[in-house]
């Protein structure tokens, strides 16, 4: 079944140009509105876009050229905004690095892309220290969390801020201060920049093999940004919250760009706290939040929770990592934030700048990713035959649209497997049911055949977590000599449960059909995740 929406004459029509004209726009027409406000401080659209020229005149005094990879290594600062768009004003590209990596992982990106020069958090310096000596790298950009924190913060600082706020300030000796090279007026020199150009590099989390830098464009991300924000119906008017991490796709399209191209005011949280972010909600009138489904549901165990005034959050798109965010639970949310509209938010990945699907506002389809955005057109394919299956058959996602990208770095034979005819090949495995609405199995990699039958992780996991005594679940194949592979359950216990392995496979017989019962359980006290909060299944076969 192949299903594409048709362009809704509802949605606004916008200018076709890179984001950061956008972020000019703003800064010319509405100055002094806060484009970002961070523990109270504001930055407005015209500091914003002065900061962030006269960052990308520093790149081009270092030689940085269009076509230029540079590496960004830091978390949810409003520095990480000012960075983004002065590379992309200059024509280079932006190559987050997750601030979590090590020092291998962050030395394979940055000789993957035989990076010059790197913007760092100062904490992550050691860090770049280690991989410096073994790169290209010949200019390092060190970024202060404190530097930007008002004197007196109006939510609470996360411990390391707090921190940060008291240490004394240096800059070490090989390392340019980030501050000051975004101080003064200058203005880079123009660069021809087209929409097909290389924007963005945003590196695929490795599900097989090493990661794999995604080549977006200028114009992928106008496409989907304008997408995400007319489909969502963000507003100038609005405030948004941004939490998920600016370096993960999804956190960058909702708190880095749909900002930019509505200009609507972002609160920005360094990382998620869920006292904070409600808190965030209270004080600044929040109107649309994205989430992950943890948020939500560590926001609600708050004490007092009820008594922070949330009346006027109206839109919390949501995605199901970790948990899948139920109607249950969206109902939940509601009993606090009263106005608000929660549902799931998307389906996307790296390679399409995600959000390929979205849910319509008050029409959400439990246990589905909504339906393609205007412009996206989904096929589900028969993984060995190739053939098209009607709705309601499983088979591999394959999508195209104005956001597919580009191609890997430097890895034609991975680019010509992903991306055939314009087509991006995902590896994940779905449905359409008869109204259109796309249902996500889960990664075919990840399937687990026992005995000859499709055992699907999250279908699993979204029925373990139905089970009291359990906050969180992941499966994996495990091999078995009898059935080829059994389904094995790391589970992270809720607070004071008490529940047995045995019980819990006792539960699961009753609960769902025999060849997806675990054979095997474990309980562990957390779940290896992304910064984003996206489980990594590959890393509980090392706990085996």
């Amino acid at each position: 079944m192949e299903t594409s929406q048709t362009p809704s004459p509802a949605l606004p029509v916008r200018p076709q140009q890179p984001l950061h004209e956008y972020l000019r726009t703003h800064a010319r027409e509405r100055p002094q509105h806060p484009a970002c406000i961070w523990y109270g401080a504001a930055m407005s659209w015209a500091e914003l876009d002065r900061a962030s020229d006269a960052f990308g005149a520093r790149l081009q005094a270092l030689g940085v050229k269009k076509g230029e990879p540079v590496v960004l290594f830091l978390n949810n600062c409003p520095q990480y905004i000012v960075a983004h768009y002065g590379i992309q004003k200059i024509g280079a590209i932006v190559c987050p690095s997750g601030p979590l990596n090590k020092e291998h992982e962050l030395a394979y990106q940055v000789n993957d892309l035989k990076a010059r020069v790197i913007v760092a958090a100062s904490n992550l310096l050691p860090v770049v220290d280690k991989v410096r000596p073994g790169s290209a790298l010949a200019h390092v950009f060190a970024v202060h969390y404190a530097d930007l924190l008002p004197p007196s913060p109006t939510l609470d600082l996360p411990a390391e801020l707090a921190a940060a706020q008291a240490e004394p300030r240096t800059v070490p000796t090989g390392c340019e201060d980030f501050l000051a090279a975004t101080q003064g007026d200058a203005k880079p020199a123009p660069v021809d920049i087209a929409l097909d150009d290389v924007a963005l590099m945003t590196y695929t989390s490795g599900t097989t093999g090493l990661p794999k830098g995604a080549m977006l464009s200028y114009g992928n991300a106008l496409f989907k940004t304008t997408m995400c924000a007319d489909c969502n119906g963000v507003t100038g008017d609005d405030v948004l919250l941004s939490i998920a991490p600016l370096y993960h796709i999804a956190g960058m399209l909702m708190g880095v760009n749909v900002p930019v191209v509505t200009g609507a005011t972002s609160v920005l949280l360094h990382r998620f706290d869920p006292r904070t972010t409600l808190q965030a909600i209270a004080r600044y009138r929040v109107t649309w939040w994205y989430s992950i489904a943890p948020m939500n549901v560590a926001c609600m165990q708050v004490p007092g929770a009820a008594d922070f005034d949330l009346s006027s959050l109206k839109m919390n798109p949501v995605t199901s990592f970790g948990i899948a965010f139920t109607e249950p639970l969206a109902k939940q949310w509601q009993a606090i934030a009263k106005h608000c509209t929660s549902q799931e938010a998307a389906y996307g990945l790296s390679e399409t700048h995600t959000c390929d699907t979205y849910t319509p506002a008050g029409k959400a389809k439990w246990g589905t990713q909504g339906i393609p955005v205007p412009g996206v057109t989904i096929r589900i394919l028969d993984p060995d035959t190739g053939r098209e299956l009607p709705a309601g058959e499983v088979g591999e996602i394959v999508l195209r649209s104005p956001g597919t990208f580009k191609g890997y770095w430097n890895k034609p034979e991975a680019t010509a497997a992903t991306l055939r005819d314009g087509w991006v090949h995902t590896g994940d495995m779905g449905s359409f049911d008869a109204d259109g609405y796309l249902r996500f199995i889960g990664r075919f990699k990840e399937m687990i055949k026992v005995s000859g039958y499709s055992v699907f992780p999250e279908e699993v996991e979204t029925i373990l977590i139905k089970h009291p005594a359990v906050a969180q679940a992941a499966v994996i194949a495990q091999p078995d000599a009898e059935k080829g592979e059994v389904v094995k359950a790391f589970i992270v216990k809720k607070p004071g449960a008490d529940i047995t392995a045995e019980q819990l496979v006792a539960w699961s017989r009753e609960n769902m059909a025999p060849y997806k019962t675990p054979k095997h359980v474990r309980f562990i006290d957390a779940l290896p995740a992304t910064g984003a909060g996206k489980v990594l299944r590959r890393m509980l076969k090392d706990l085996d």
